[in-house]
């Protein structure tokens, strides 16, 4: 047994270099279709582990149909509800495509991805961008509002920031833009507000000289200076193509990915592969807009939690203490203990990104399902939470507990897997 011991943890030790040694860049914005082979006729990518429409939550749901407005399946919301109960659009888990999406997770053939390369071995990860608050597809929202701005996304926004992004020839170090802006406070899941800046300020200079009309440079200028959480989905499209490297490696107990459909939570592990282990989420606990209370939220949704799998997020709640009121969790004693706890449950800290508040402590590196299950300690994931009506949209914040029963699933899995018996 103890020889079993020793080889995962030098199988755990080969992923979590792979982590640490990742080496993120923007290199592009594009069009999803031109990078995801699979989004060919009428398919849709979603969040979390595989569903059905029939199991979606209503803030799924209301981006499925907003996705097909958007795309022209449909012309009116009846028409699209009719195409995707009757079985005519395929849903593929972003996971499954080396892509993540916020919340309902919803990507579509033309709308417009971040894509980010681990330059170690051009492993890539791509994400939708941050369309702003208010009314938004990502939690559910499908109004003409709505597609107007994922139409105005995909044909000024996505173009101008490819040619700008091109102009700084191999891309942007994200490690770098990371590593200031959790000195700044932030902890890249509700809290982006200092990565947002960091980046307009790097971006903004090559729009400038760009050759395009003033009006299209300060359009575009402005969304990116009015967008807060924007940096949030140049995070995630990072921890894809971090976790995605380091789940080459396969064998080992660390967990590389934590994401959730609004059904079910699903993770999946470095010596398990593709193999999803579930269970039921929760619904996360926090505070709510006015006129709306815990009734009216949905259960916890996103590939968001992308961002605790490698380490920041919640996880990393002592680096933004200023978030901690606005997801319900106290004080600063609060953001330290729940980091603290999380330390527990991982394998190492990651020296690329060190938190001040936390004695200059890397981010949690390496969730390990053995000691998850060994202490009962889930990872704390730090979220929005949309209204279980279609259409709605955000209505709060809070944070939410990874349920113990997918850990415990992945490693009976393992064990089984190895030769050893579980009792």
């Amino acid at each position: 047994m103890r020889k079993k011991e020793e080889e995962i943890n030098a199988a755990n030790e080969k992923v979590i270099d792979r982590i640490k040694n990742s080496q993120p860049f923007l290199v592009d914005v594009v069009s999803a279709k031109s990078v995801i082979p699979e989004l060919n006729g009428k398919v849709l990518l979603h969040a979390g582990p595989p569903i059905t429409w029939e199991e979606m939550t209503g803030p799924m749901q209301g981006s499925c149909i907003g996705a097909s407005l958007f795309e022209g399946w449909a012309s009116t919301e009846e028409e699209a509800r009719r195409q995707l109960e009757s079985g005519e659009v395929t849903f593929i888990p972003c996971h499954h495509v080396h892509a993540v999406g916020p919340m309902g997770g919803i990507t579509s053939a033309n709308m417009a991805v971040l894509v980010v390369e681990n330059k170690v071995d051009g492993t890539v990860g791509y994400c939708t961008m941050n369309e702003g608050i208010g009314k938004v597809l990502r939690f559910g929202a499908y109004s003409q509002e709505v597609v107007d701005r994922l139409r105005w996304m995909a044909d000024v926004l996505g173009p101008v920031l490819s040619q700008a992004i091109k102009r700084k020839g191999d891309g942007i170090n994200l490690n770098v833009m990371i590593a200031k802006a959790i000195t700044m406070g932030d902890e890249f899941h509700q809290r982006n507000i200092a990565g947002s800046l960091v980046f307009l300020k790097e971006i903004s200079p090559f729009i400038v000289k760009l050759d395009i009309e003033d009006s299209t440079k300060e359009e575009v200028i402005q969304f990116l200076a009015d967008t807060d959480q924007f940096f949030l989905n140049i995070m995630m499209a990072t921890s894809k193509a971090i976790m995605d490297h380091a789940r080459k490696i396969e064998s080992g107990t660390v967990v590389t990915t934590l994401t959730r459909n609004g059904k079910n939570f699903g993770v999946r592990i470095s010596g398990m592969g593709d193999q999803w282990f579930t269970a039921p989420v929760n619904t996360p606990k926090g505070l709510y807009f006015t006129g709306y209370s815990e009734e009216d939220g949905n259960p916890d949704i996103g590939d968001s939690a992308i961002t605790e799998t490698v380490g920041v997020g919640g996880m990393a709640m002592v680096a933004a203490p200023g978030v901690t009121r606005f997801v319900g969790a106290g004080g600063f004693d609060d953001a330290l203990r729940v980091s603290n706890e999380m330390a527990e449950i991982s394998i190492s800290h990651n020296p690329n990104w060190t938190i001040p508040t936390w004695d200059f402590k890397g981010t949690c590196l390496g969730i390990d399902i053995r000691k998850v299950v060994e202490t009962g300690i889930t990872p704390i994931i730090n979220t929005g939470i949309a209204h279980k009506k279609a259409g709605v949209g955000q209505i709060g914040a809070g944070t939410v507990r990874a349920p113990l029963a997918c850990f415990e699933k992945a490693l009976e899995a393992y064990a089984e897997k190895l030769g050893i018996t579980v009792e």
